[in-house]
C-alpha cells in the first residue's frame, strides 16, 4: 500500500462503518484522513484512536446534504494539508419501505443523501483536482443499484443513479484530467444503515437478513486497493459481498 502514503484522502460518513474502517484502514497505512460526519462525537473518538496508533487525521462535522457543508469541508482540507487526492463519497442512509407506505420525506431524506449528497462532494473538490491534474473520486453504492425488490424501490434508484453519475464523471474528467472515478457497490455489511428503517417490522425482517453480512473492513480493502493502483490505472468499479448473498 506504498501509494496511500502521504494522500490526503477526505471520508464522509467516517463516523461508523464502512467510513470507519476505511479511514483506520488508509490511515494505518500513511494518508493523511480528513473525517466527515454530523456525530462529533464519534469524530473526534476517531481522530483519537487514529493518533494512538501514529496515524494523522482532522475532522470537521459535517452535513452531505448540505452544498455549503461540502465546499467547507473541501476548504477545511485545503487549509490542513494544501491539497485534495481522494474523495470518498461514503455516506448514506436505507429507510426502506413499500410504496404503498407513501414515506414521502424518508423518499426525500434518501435523494437529498444519496444522490445530492455524491454530487455535492464532487462540486466541492472537482475544481480542485483538475488543477492539479490528478485525483481521485470513490462513490460507496450498493448492489441495490444493480437490482431492485419489494423494499428497495426508492433506495435502488438512488444507488442507480450513484453509478450512473460515477461512470459519466469517469468519460468526462478521467480522459482530460486525470481524474480517477470509482464506484464501490457493497452487499450486505455489517453497518448501521439498518438504524434508518422507520417501520420496526420492517427493520426487523432486514436486520434478520442481515445474519450474513461480512465486515466493514472488506470493503475498506477494496477502497484501499483502487487507491493504490498506479495513477495510469483506474479502478472503475468494485461489487463486493458475502460469499453466501444470494
Amino acid at each position: 500500500m506504498k501509494n496511500l502514503k502521504s494522500k490526503v484522502i477526505i471520508i464522509t460518513g467516517a463516523s461508523s462503518g464502512i467510513g470507519e474502517a476505511t479511514a483506520k484502514l488508509l490511515a494505518q497505512n500513511g494518508a493523511k484522513v480528513v473525517l466527515a460526519a454530523r456525530r462529533e462525537d464519534r469524530l473526534q473518538t476517531l481522530v483519537k484512536v487514529i493518533e494512538q496508533e501514529g496515524g494523522e487525521a482532522v475532522y470537521l462535522p459535517t452535513n452531505v446534504a448540505s452544498s455549503e457543508d461540502m465546499q467547507k469541508l473541501a476548504q477545511f482540507a485545503l487549509q490542513q494539508y494544501g491539497r485534495i487526492d481522494v474523495l470518498i463519497n461514503n455516506a448514506g442512509i436505507m429507510p426502506v419501505s413499500m410504496l404503498n407506505e407513501l414515506k414521502v420525506q424518508e423518499w426525500d431524506q434518501m435523494i437529498d443523501v444519496n444522490i445530492k449528497g455524491v454530487l455535492y462532494g464532487i462540486a466541492a473538490v472537482l475544481p480542485t483536482m483538475r488543477e492539479q491534474q490528478s485525483g481521485h473520486i470513490i462513490n460507496v453504492s450498493s448492489v441495490a443499484g444493480y437490482s431492485v425488490t419489494p423494499l428497495s424501490s426508492v433506495y435502488s434508484a438512488t444507488k442507480f443513479a450513484v453509478r450512473a453519475i460515477s461512470e459519466g464523471l469517469r468519460q468526462e474528467e478521467s480522459p482530460a484530467s486525470h481524474i480517477r472515478s470509482t464506484i464501490i457497490s457493497p452487499g450486505m455489511t455489517q453497518s448501521e444503515l439498518t438504524h434508518t428503517i422507520s417501520n420496526p417490522d420492517i427493520q426487523a425482517m432486514v436486520q434478520q437478513m442481515t445474519g450474513i453480512s461480512i465486515s466493514p473492513y472488506s470493503i475498506a480493502r477494496a477502497i484501499a486497493y483502487a487507491i493504490n493502483e498506479p495513477e495510469d490505472t483506474g479502478v472503475n468499479e468494485i461489487v463486493i459481498r458475502p460469499t453466501v448473498q444470494p
